[in-house]
């Protein structure tokens, strides 16, 4: 039977299929072949008449494709060839059968769906949800087959093909109701209408489909892929947002709301953190697994809201100091990145941040009990919430910031005592016999005290402070490191500028100074007829730079007094018009001492050197005598005398024993003294030191001021 070519159809021909005009073919003319070189053209015609189909031929195609798609609908094996299918198709669409075979389809698929439809009523009312929906699932997948993809593609695709090749081509025999309809799209359409669209199978589809992850929600282990494909069928019928969507996350919403308020009471705040994560993890594990990916978002940011966003100012109240204080970072990071998923999180946890750091800081400066180790403290909580910060808060600037702020809040909430000690902190880090770093880590603590000392109002008060113990440590020649000193100065210079570091820098000069005038002295003093046998070392002090100390006049032994004359003279005559001024307060000396165990050297301050000297003259004497013969002002005699007496280093007894040094107390030479060291320091007790009290305070070290 010869077939006619449609225009717009793909042809393969042989060569033996072109001879013979009866194919509808002509030669091109003789002339054109015989030109040199000229290829041959072939034209393809139509055929003239139109073949005829046999008799019967259309119903019996008709009875094959029937029992075909009845195979297709009992899952049994299809006894035909599909090729044969698939050219007994073909013919009848060239034939515009096409129309009356889609319509034979649509019945024979329908009256398949209208059987099942009676099944699922009584199914309906025997069965539980699981059961129902299984039966859902396999019914969807019978009706809208995926195992056939050649037979839907290949056969039942040349039915609707042909329509729409003639709907290009403006020919009015397309039925614009078959165009584009596949098997499983019929399917898909005739099981929307007729079963799922069915208000009770429809509920109890969804009620099947919830209570499946409600049961897993709880824990239970549940068939996943009939999930993934009840979703599927609802997806393709496009009734997945309708019917199922908001009913789930009506029920999503409802169970996290309860669960959130009751796990707030039951739990605490790191238990329910790791709740939280692991919940939304859960469901977006669902996502991936059997839900639609449009259903993630809405889903997530229910499960966020209920479980976090009704909750933050609770989860912060009940939990958050308790994982600051502890340095709970793993769960302050969760803590971080939980808050960041809802909407005002971070500002809520922001917020509370700040009192924490406020609260905490001010304990540690507001107790008095805790000065002694107040810097020490404000510096590992710095190091601690930097950490976090680091760490959990993802180096969010606003949480910096924050920190900052709420440091310069609660350091000067007690004027004047942190800047005092975080003076006192350096010196205690710049002073000879700290053996407890090494230059590298002195350099780090410099830094993280120059970060504390940025936090502090009374600048003026620090350096005042630090002004008079930095007087210490160079006149009594107790710096752990002049490289350090100077790196410590220049932190300053660069943190606070220039003037604020002048002084302190002229301090250093008039120490290096002091060195070559020295020298030049003990050159002049081996030009004297009697030098003596008291080594004077004077420090030449600009009254600008150094502390302020109160003139006190004391009576000096006449070698001192001598030796005082003797470098007033040289020094005035290589500086003449300059004016010198002795300060005793800042004097120091080395005594060698007999005791019965033996020599020792005593390193003492002036005043302690002129009250033990007296022993030289006698074995006992007042208090009323010694100030008598010292001059020594009476509350530095009394400090001076309790440091002699009734300190660890006991050089004299006092009479009556005691702490404190009375009017009528009598002092007598200890012969009986002992002590492992050849050389011992005896502290001078100082007077307890105030911003106001500076200029009084003691200062160990002979000087002089210029």
């Amino acid at each position: 039977m010869a077939e006619e070519l449609h225009p717009n159809r793909r042809a393969n021909f042989s060569s033996g299929a072109l001879a013979g005009p009866a194919n509808g073919l002509t030669k091109p003319p003789a002339s054109l072949a015989s030109k040199t070189g000229a290829s041959k053209k072939l034209v393809i015609k139509n055929f003239k008449d139109r073949p005829k189909l046999e008799d019967r031929y259309t119903e019996e195609t008709w009875l094959k494709l029937e029992e075909a798609v009845g195979a297709i609908q009992s899952s049994t094996s299809i006894k035909y060839n599909l090729e044969e299918l698939y050219q007994a198709v073909e013919n009848l669409c060239t034939y515009k059968v096409s129309p009356k075979l889609y319509r034979q389809l649509r019945q024979v698929c329908e009256d398949h769906v209208k059987a099942q439809i009676h099944q699922f009523r009584e199914y309906l009312l025997l069965v539980a949800n699981h059961p129902f929906v299984t039966k859902s699932c396999d019914c969807f997948c019978d009706l809208t087959p995926q195992s056939i993809p050649v037979f839907d593609r290949n056969i039942l695709y040349s039915v609707y093909r042909e329509e729409i090749d003639f709907n290009f081509n403006k020919l009015p025999q397309c039925n614009s109701d078959f165009c584009g309809h596949s098997y499983r799209d019929t399917g898909l359409e005739l099981f929307r209408t007729h079963i799922i669209s069915d208000r009770a199978v429809q509920t109890r589809t969804v009620d099947g489909i919830l209570e499946q992850i409600e049961r897993e929600r709880n824990g239970e282990a549940i068939d996943r892929s009939l999930l993934r494909n009840l979703l599927s069928m609802l997806s393709d019928l496009q009734v997945y947002k309708d019917s199922f969507e908001q009913k789930f996350l009506m029920d999503t919403n409802r169970l996290y709301a309860a669960e959130g308020q009751r796990l707030m009471q039951e739990r605490e705040v790191p238990e329910y953190l790791h709740h939280v994560a692991r919940r939304l993890e859960e469901e977006n594990d669902r996502v991936i697994t059997y839900l639609d990916q449009s259903t993630q978002k809405p889903l997530i940011t229910t499960v966020e809201k209920q479980l976090l966003g009704e909750h933050l100012t609770a989860i912060l109240q009940k939990g958050l100091d308790s994982l600051l204080d502890e340095n709970r970072v793993t769960e302050l990071a969760l803590l971080y990145q939980l808050f960041s998923k809802v909407k005002g999180g971070l500002s809520v946890l922001l917020q509370h941040w700040k009192e924490y750091i406020k609260n905490f800081g001010g304990t540690i400066v507001g107790s008095p009990e805790k000065d002694k180790d107040m810097v020490q403290e404000l510096l590992d909580f710095k190091d601690k919430i930097d950490h976090i910060i680091q760490t959990c808060f993802q180096k969010n600037e606003s949480f910096l910031n924050a920190m900052k702020e709420s440091f310069e809040n609660f350091v000067n909430k007690r004027p004047n005592k942190p800047a005092e000690l975080i003076a006192k902190y350096v010196d205690s880090k710049l002073r000879a016999g700290n053996k407890e770093a090494t230059d590298e880590e002195l350099e780090r603590i410099l830094d993280k005290i120059m970060i504390i000392f940025r936090f502090i109002h009374g600048k003026d008060v620090f350096e005042a402070f630090y002004k008079k113990d930095l007087a210490k440590r160079l006149l009594v020649g107790k710096s752990a490191s002049v490289d350090a000193e100077k790196s410590m100065l220049s932190k300053l210079k660069h943190e606070c500028g220039a003037a604020f570091t002048s002084k302190l820098e002229g301090m250093f000069k008039d120490m290096e100074l002091s060195k070559d005038v020295m020298i030049q002295f003990k050159q002049y003093m081996q030009n004297q007829s009697d030098p003596g046998n008291i080594e004077l070392t004077v420090n030449i002090l600009t009254m600008g730079y150094w502390p302020s100390y109160t003139p006190m006049e004391v009576h000096l032994p006449s070698e001192m007094v001598k030796l005082q004359e003797v470098f007033k003279t040289f020094y005035l005559g290589k500086h003449s018009g300059r004016k010198l001024q002795w300060q005793p307060t800042l004097g120091h000396a080395v005594l060698k001492a007999e005791f019965k165990e033996g020599k020792k050297e005593l390193q003492v301050s002036l005043f302690q050197t002129l009250v033990l000297l007296m022993f030289n003259e006698g074995e006992e004497f007042t208090m009323q005598e010694i100030r008598s013969a010292t001059g020594i002002e009476d509350g530095e005699l009394r400090r001076t005398l309790q440091s002699l007496a009734c300190g660890k280093a006991r050089v004299l007894n006092k009479i009556p024993r005691g702490k404190d040094v009375e009017d009528g107390d009598r002092f007598c030479f200890n012969a009986d003294f002992k002590h492992k060291l050849f050389r011992i320091k005896i502290n001078q007790i100082q007077m307890k030191e105030t911003v106001h009290h500076l200029t009084h305070s003691s200062v160990p070290g002979p000087a002089v001021s210029d």
